[in-house]
Parts: C-alpha cells; structure tokens; sequence
C-alpha cells in the first residue's frame, strides 16, 4: 500500500478544463462538473525501448468506480504502479488529489495475525498504539460483515472472508482512492458473485472512489460507472463506456448489448 497527501482541492472549472483536454474517449460537454480524484493525462512508459503505454488518458471523479479492462499484460497494472508512485512515467502527467490505497490482487494478510491486528496495520505502522487502533477499526467489523471474527486467524476463514478482510484494511488505509488489481480474480464464480453484491452495498454506504482492474466483463458491467477498454501493446485507450445512465437491475438488453460491444471492440484490437 501506499499513500500520497492530499494536492489541493480544484474548482469546477479546473475540473471542466481537465475533461476538455483528455481523449475522445472523454466526454468534454458535462452536465455538471464534479471533483477530480486521479487525472492522467497522455501517459507514456517504455521498457525496454518499447511503449508499453502510449498516450494513455483516464480520470476518476470522486466517488466513481471505473474499471480498466483489456488483454493480459497490456499494462494495466503499469497504470496502477504509476498512479501508486511505483514506477515513473516516461511522459505525460499523474495528478493524484488525495490519499491512495492499493489492493494487490494476492492474498497479504499476515497469517501469524488476527483478523483485526491484520486489518490495524496501515495504522499501527504509522505508530498507532494497538489499543488504540483497535478501537479505531472495530465498527468497520459490522459493516464489512466480519463481527465476530476479528480474533481469528486468516486461515481460519473462507476465501470470501479473507477478501473481505483485505477489502476493510485497504479502507482503513484510505477510503479516498482505492485501487484494487483484480480483487475477485482468485474466487469460483459463486463467491464472485456474493462479494460484488456485497461489495456494492458497502459502497452505498462508505462511498469511496475506486479503480479496479479486472479480466471479467460482467464484474466491469455490475461495479463499474465507467469501463475504459484497453488494447495490447503498446496500450491506448479504445474505448470509454459510461454505464451510469444505466438501471443495472432493470437494464438488461441494454447491458448485454454493452457487454457485446465491449467484446467486439477488443476482438477487433486483437486482429
């Protein structure tokens, strides 16, 4: 995990000036301009003399959930790696306006940990007392649906659990901008399918900011407001689909047809 301090706040008309200078994938007429959270802006990268990102640019409003889908190693998790500070872009601009917390699509709850000194640890590395700290995390128990659980050991707990696990301590980390790298990957379908229900109500109530990367069109479709579809390398944008127009429960035709598209358009990038 890794934070950033807070940038300084834009005003809506920094924002619409953000959104006007990005891509054609980006819509420049908003309704109504809201605070920007991350903003890329004609990001490049190169290893090894090649691009594997060219031009790359994607934003996130607060309180969005927007996905990246597109082939393995495409570069996705590059993108998150520059967004975190892990690695540098070669050109292009990163605006980072808050605190962020990375969520690695591998297992790292400390196995000699409970529960809750495992989900205290963004605070008690920080030099919060452990009491205190507990005391700090243990309302989230309830409402991440681990009450009762939190002197237990990881390996004491399903798959499904040990996400949500690592779901609350990416939270106490920062709630303002998650970035989770295939969060759901690991799981059978069944448990996907619990955790992305699960995880929807607990956005309804904690409204954090999230990007998240993800192979599996019908998990982009159910959390996403937004999906910017990559290409292989060297990775651009293809194409953004903005869902939040959509009645997910109701929906369905309309959805179905934009899971179509987004198969088709990384079909064609393939050919």
């Amino acid at each position: 995990m890794n934070s950033f301090q807070k940038n300084k706040k834009i005003s809506s008309k920094e924002n619409i000036d953000l959104i006007g200078k990005k891509n054609d994938t980006v819509p420049i007429e908003k309704k109504e301009a809201k605070e920007i959270k991350l903003n890329l802006k004609a990001i490049s990268k190169h290893f090894d003399g090649e691009f594997a990102l060219k031009d790359v640019n994607i934003y996130v409003e607060k309180g969005e959930i927007v996905s990246l889908i597109g082939p393995s190693g495409c570069g996705k998790s590059t993108i998150f790696n520059i967004i975190a500070d892990l690695v540098k872009q070669d050109s292009g601009i990163c605006d980072v306006y808050g605190e962020i917390s990375y969520m690695y699509q591998k297992n790292l709850l400390l196995p000699y940990k409970t529960i809750i000194d495992n989900v205290c640890l963004p605070l008690t590395v920080k030099g919060v007392k452990k009491k205190k700290a507990h005391k700090e995390v243990s309302g989230y128990f309830e409402i991440f649906g681990l009450e009762g659980y939190e002197n237990r050991y990881p390996n004491e707990l399903s798959g499904g659990m040990k996400q949500r696990a690592n779901f609350m301590r990416t939270f106490v980390h920062s709630n303002d901008i998650m970035l989770l790298d295939e969060p759901f990957g690991a799981l059978d379908s069944i448990t996907k399918m619990s955790l992305i229900e699960w995880f929807l109500e607990i956005r309804k109530k904690l409204k954090p900011t999230v990007m998240l990367i993800t192979h599996d069109i019908d998990e982009a479709i159910a959390m996403s407001d937004r999906i910017y579809v990559l290409s292989n390398k060297p990775t651009v944008v293809l194409e953004e689909i903005d869902l939040s127009r959509y009645d997910k429960s109701r929906d369905i035709l309309e959805l179905s047809t934009v899971k179509k598209e987004v198969m088709k358009t990384i079909k064609d990038n393939r050919n």
